[in-house]
């Protein structure tokens, strides 16, 4: 397992992220576990290996070990809740977010986009938004994107199980899912993903779930409750909220 070398900088946001160098020479954003956002690890965890197995463009990411002796290194207003496992996501250098570009560009993994879309419908993704896609410089005037940040999704950083069974059913209010949906060639591409979601194996998904660390404060309970959610929303409210977003989104775009 990579270990910490070198702390760099905090970056801005309400997630407690770190900007961290490792043993293996590459920096990492971390997140650490924080009283009032509870579920931004599991959150994260889940949403990314979700988003591996679709082979979605997420930066690659691990559960780390931060010492404590490493942690009393860190800055003092750095408000930190020990636990075993920490999670951190390979930084992504040169980068700009969706802020940060003219309206006219070209997505150069265009093919991933429909994917990032259904993923973050079907675990009701609510905070995709421009700052949470990163855009790495290809060539002129195209990027490579990334999603980054799945804190919130099932509804937010601090969900309870009541929460997962009233997850919005309705189009998501994103101008960045309009961005991507501006790149996007065909309407089967989201289809495509549908059917790739719709046959994940249930035991990875259980998998993914039971892996969340103990001190993450998800109980087996709780775990139950979030497999059983993401099988049902594929099944049964998945199909019908894409085919909304694609009457009311992605329709009148192309036409």
């Amino acid at each position: 397992m990579i270990t910490p070398v070198a702390y760099i900088k905090t970056l801005e946001g309400k997630s407690n992220a770190h900007l961290i160098r490792f043993s293996d020479g590459l920096d990492y954003v971390v997140k650490f576990f924080q009283t009032g956002f509870e579920k931004t690890l599991p959150n994260e965890w889940i949403g990314y290996c979700l988003a591996r197995y679709l082979g979605l463009p997420v930066p690659y990411s691990k559960l780390v070990k931060i010492p404590p002796e490493f942690v009393a290194q860190m800055p003092e207003h750095t408000e930190v809740q020990q636990t075993e496992y920490q999670f951190a996501s390979l930084y992504i250098p040169d980068c700009f977010n969706g802020h940060e570009v003219q309206e006219s560009f070209q997505i150069t993994n265009s093919q991933s986009l429909a994917g990032i879309i259904l993923l973050d419908y079907w675990v009701c993704n609510c905070d995709r938004t421009r700052k949470n896609i990163l855009l790495q410089t290809e060539e002129p005037d195209g990027f490579r994107l990334w999603m980054i940040d799945q804190a919130e999704i099932l509804s937010g950083y601090n969900w309870d199980e009541s929460d997962l069974e009233v997850l919005p059913v309705e189009v998501l209010k994103s101008a960045t899912h309009q961005l991507m949906a501006q790149s996007i060639e065909s309407e089967q591409s989201f289809w495509e993903y549908l059917e790739l979601i719709q046959t994940m194996p249930i035991f990875f998904i259980e998998e993914i779930v039971t892996m969340i660390p103990d001190d993450w404060m998800v109980g087996k309970e709780m775990k139950k409750a979030i497999v059983s959610t993401l099988i049902a929303r594929r099944r049964k409210i998945l199909p019908e909220l894409i085919e909304k977003f694609i009457k009311k989104v992605y329709q009148p775009l192309h036409n």
